[in-house]
């Protein structure tokens, strides 16, 4: 991952975990059509984020809390 796109990453990361969002407002906030920059998408491939269908709602995953966790050592 490069610098930016960890940056970015990391942003998202935070921002979901401040309080719960659902899927329409993560996608209409972080969802782009830059395919340089695929923050949301790569997030999803990478499981850093979960999605319950059930709720709509989007949290953030062990894996993805695991790399904030990181990011603070």
């Amino acid at each position: 991952m490069t610098e930016p796109t960890r940056a970015l990453t990391l942003q998202l990361l935070e921002w979901i975990s401040e309080r719960p969002h659902t899927y329409a407002e993560v996608l209409e906030t972080w969802r782009t059509s830059c395919p340089r920059l695929p923050i949301w998408e790569e997030a999803c491939i990478d499981g850093l984020v979960d999605y319950d269908p059930d709720s709509r709602i989007v949290s953030v995953s062990a894996k993805g809390r695991t790399l904030l966790r990181e990011r603070v050592s």
